[in-house]
């Protein structure tokens, strides 16, 4: 699941949550949403999106507190697959990563979970997209370990300026690779082609 962190649904992290239930069906299911429930239930579906924080849904979501797994790069132990797979729910934090990342997912959630008896741990030394970190604990949790996973940091995308210019747009984080590509949405790829990346910018600081 992906705990919404944010003050916005910006299209961005709307494509970014759209990915990662395409790539995990119905077992994403967002949480503190908010007042943007009902625009984030489009992309998940009815019942999957809760304005509620996770951390208030005990005997809903899951029954043991010390069963829930919080993913944050800050933490001190890696996700292992056993552990996944006995898990009631592993979370997301739903933001848009920084460069150099802020700890913003430890400051507004993990403290938080880890006082009720939340277990955190991370996915590596590397920030993750957010359907990147979906997909690749939906891997540790059918067993695949996090070193037999590959990843490519900082990929780039090419953007088109007109008059034949092209502008290289390097993405700082990194992402899990799939048949030989790195697994970033065509949708977010449009978006950055049409100017999404200072859009982002202005909406973080608002």
């Amino acid at each position: 699941m992906v705990e919404h962190l944010e003050d916005h649904a910006s299209r961005w992290i709307s494509a970014e949550y759209e990915h990662a239930r395409k790539l995990v069906g119905t077992k994403l299911v967002i949480t503190n949403a908010g007042r943007f429930c009902g625009q984030l239930s489009r992309i998940v579906g009815e019942g999957a999106c809760f304005r509620e924080s996770i951390l208030e849904l005990a005997g809903r979501l899951y029954q043991r507190p010390e069963k829930v797994i919080v993913l944050d790069p800050r933490a001190a132990q890696r996700l292992e697959p056993h552990e996944a797979a006995e898990a009631e729910a592993i979370v997301v934090g739903g933001i848009l990563g920084d460069h150099p990342p802020r700890g913003r997912t430890w400051s507004l959630l993990t403290e938080k979970a880890a006082r009720m008896g939340m277990r955190a741990r991370n996915l590596g030394p590397r920030q993750l997209s957010i359907d990147g970190a979906v997909y690749v604990a939906h891997l540790v949790a059918q067993g695949t370990r996090l070193e037999d996973i590959e990843l490519v940091e900082n990929p780039s995308i090419e953007i088109e300026m007109g008059d034949g210019l092209v502008r290289e747009v390097v993405l700082p984080f990194a992402y899990p690779v799939v048949n030989g590509k790195p697994l970033i949405y065509e949708k977010v790829v449009r978006l950055l082609r049409g100017g999404l990346g200072y859009e982002e910018y202005l909406a973080s600081r608002q």
